[in-house]
């Protein structure tokens, strides 16, 4: 006979208390288990093979449920996205073709956004090949965005950081499907194991058929690890959203930066060439360097963090460019300072040693600049142009200082020929990444370039009259054709989403 105690005792041991319970239900498998797991590999990935996406075209129905699992199971921001769904058409051969395509981080061998981060915000795990950014190193530079040309990572806003997809690797290492995956209903997209090395990546093809005209951008830059499948491109098949004229951000933190910065030392270099030319046109030249460089603060999200831009200096042109003007820095203000501090011992030698310093270490930190753009692969942004745009700056206003109104005249008419004649590219006839860059500058922007080369005249005319007001009208000319620099780029991504990049 059982006493209550006994009964007590063999109840307590089969009652569920609340932290039993959740444990329990914790160790069960997610719904429709079994049928997920199809979809992904049941085994980590060996030596020389990493996970990717694998993407059937001919499953792929543009429903979108994709991009709203991903939104809701990682929790993302309202204006948020990690999971994309474009369309692609036929173009004039195949005028009925249409294709919806999804698009997430396609996690490539060679990640641009990783190689590109000045803080070392990225990672690409050594046993998944996952791309996997880190947060709470992140300083919000938004360079990765530049750097990737399928526009994955996004920039929050609301907490100063850019984001992107991980492929769900959470779920992966307890053996679950990325939200994406099992949200498909027609099971388009899946995880597999592909093989990586040189001898892979010939193999391997991102979209059979792409075109040369397509828009899409070539694989070769960072070596996706996507596939997509199921169906071949015609040759002309092109993105939806190729031809429109939507201009990209103005990044004016950055516009600001590059014009002031170049200004002031192309004022300073020349009061180092002619030192009686006079300490205003130093003061000047030290001011609006200064305010460069403190607009530069105002494009990162999070700036006290700015400071660890040194583990990023192996491969990232932005760490670079940071070294540069932080070395820079002291001999301007150092230039300026020795004009108002009383004569010393060895002031002259002092004066002469910045003299011989600033012109190199000048010129390396707008070379540094230069390749910060040129490293992104955009056309428009290449070193030809780039570097002309950029050193054009230094020199015109060096010029002004030097009182050189000839010279200085014949090299800005030149500078406005050129930038005509890249606009005649808007009447190509072929689709081409220059060509959509002149038709920008020719419709949405074409006041701002009218502007443009109606400041660049007047400053042309000013310069034979005073200097000050040449250096201002210029100042006015160089912003305006900066600010296009950047909203004028074509930039690369995948396919259908209209509208700029978020940065």
């Amino acid at each position: 006979m059982q006493t209550l105690i006994d009964e007590l005792l063999s109840e307590q041991s089969v009652l569920q208390t609340p932290v039993a319970q959740f444990s329990d239900y914790h160790d069960r498998e997610p719904d429709l288990a079994p049928h997920y797991r199809q979809l992904i590999p049941l085994e980590k990935p060996g030596s020389g093979e990493q996970y990717a996406f694998e993407v059937a075209l001919d499953r792929c129905t543009g429903c979108k449920a994709c991009v709203s699992a991903c939104h809701s199971l990682n929790g993302l921001d309202e204006d948020e996205s990690w999971r994309d769904v474009g369309a692609m058409v036929g173009g004039d051969a195949t005028p009925g073709w249409q294709q919806t395509v999804t698009s997430a981080c396609h996690h490539c061998e060679d990640p641009g956004c990783l190689n590109g981060c000045p803080v070392g915000a990225y990672e690409k795990e050594k046993d998944t090949g996952i791309v996997r950014h880190l947060d709470d190193q992140c300083i919000g530079c938004s360079y990765c965005i530049l750097k990737c040309p399928y526009d994955v990572p996004k920039y929050s806003k609301k907490r100063g950081i850019v984001r992107k997809c991980d492929m769900c690797h959470q779920r992966l290492m307890e053996g679950e499907a990325p939200a994406c995956v099992q949200s498909c209903p027609t099971e388009a997209i899946r995880i597999v194991t592909v093989k990586t090395g040189e001898a892979a990546q010939a193999e391997r093809v991102f979209m059979e058929g792409q075109g040369e005209h397509s828009a899409l951008v070539e694989s070769d830059i960072t070596q996706p690890t996507t596939r997509y499948t199921g169906r071949r491109l015609p040759t002309t098949a092109h993105a939806a959203d190729r031809d429109a004229l939507v201009a990209q951000h103005s990044h004016w933190p950055l516009v600001l930066m590059l014009v002031l910065t170049q200004s002031g030392l192309g004022l300073l270099l020349a009061t180092c060439l002619q030192p009686a030319a006079g300490v205003a046109f130093s003061f000047v030249g030290v001011s609006l360097f200064m305010a460069g460089m403190v607009s530069a603060v105002f494009h990162l999200g999070q700036p006290l963090k700015a400071w660890r831009f040194f583990l990023g200096l192996r491969t990232s042109w932005l760490s670079r460019e940071i070294l540069a003007f932080s070395v820079l820095l002291p001999l301007p203000l150092l230039w300026i300072g020795l004009h108002f501090i009383s004569d010393f011992a060895s002031k002259d030698s002092l004066f002469a040693t910045v003299r011989v310093l600033m012109p190199p270490f000048a010129l390396l930190a707008v070379f540094t600049s230069v390749m910060i753009y040129h490293d992104t692969k955009r056309s428009l942004w290449r070193v030809d142009r780039t570097s002309l745009r950029f050193f054009s700056t230094l020199l015109l206003m060096g010029l002004i200082v030097l009182n050189q109104p000839w010279i200085f005249g014949i090299l800005m008419m030149a500078k406005l020929v050129w930038e005509y004649l890249f606009l005649r590219l808007r009447t190509q006839k072929d689709w081409s990444p220059d060509a959509h860059s002149a038709r920008l500058m020719a419709g949405p922007l074409r006041f701002a370039c009218m502007l443009r080369g109606a400041l660049a005249l007047c400053a042309v005319a000013a310069s034979f009259i005073s200097p000050w007001p040449a250096i201002f009208l210029l100042l006015g000319a160089e912003v305006l054709e900066r600010m296009m620099f950047f909203r004028a780029v074509s930039a690369p991504k995948m396919p259908g989403n209209f509208g700029p990049q978020t940065a």
